[in-house]
């Protein structure tokens, strides 16, 4: 497993960064590099469950280990969910990624705020992660800072 680490500093507040990350219409936009169409849903509970989803409703099953808006949030990854919504945590596909972790920590800096995200992921997954994360992190800044 792979860790990998990102970085952006933003013009402005943690809660505006916050709001970008994980509101409904700007969360399809900034991880449109990762897949067209993505959809995340929650019921923002430590515990409880969250869906990572394209545009065809596959995706992966996750819980939210650590929440405190707007610092930070992480998410652990439990499985994947097919597209008539079953949820697979057992398989041996899924066990050896299981459990990994994606990390989003928000850092006051002097009036703007650091982005730092962490994403666990097995090696063959690493140049579309990195694609994903080089290429969102600019529409995340480009977002944040108009609004």
């Amino acid at each position: 497993m792979e860790t990998l680490s990102y970085e952006i500093v933003i013009n402005t507040s943690k809660q505006k960064v916050w709001n970008v990350l994980w509101n409904e219409n700007t969360y399809s936009e900034w991880t449109q590099f990762f897949s067209p169409g993505c959809v995340m849903k929650s019921d923002w509970k430590v515990g409880g469950k969250t869906y990572f989803l394209n545009a065809e409703g596959e995706g992966m099953v996750s819980t939210i280990d650590s929440l405190e808006e707007p610092n930070q949030i992480i998410f652990k990854h439990l499985g994947m969910i097919d597209k008539n919504g079953n949820e697979d945590t057992e398989s041996m596909e899924v066990k050896q990624w299981s459990g990994c972790f994606e990390k989003y920590i928000l850092i006051d800096f002097d009036g703007k705020t650091k982005l730092h995200v962490e994403v666990q992921t097995e090696k063959e997954w690493e140049d579309h992660i990195n694609k994903g994360f080089t290429r969102g992190l600019e529409i995340i800044k480009n977002l944040a800072e108009k609004s």
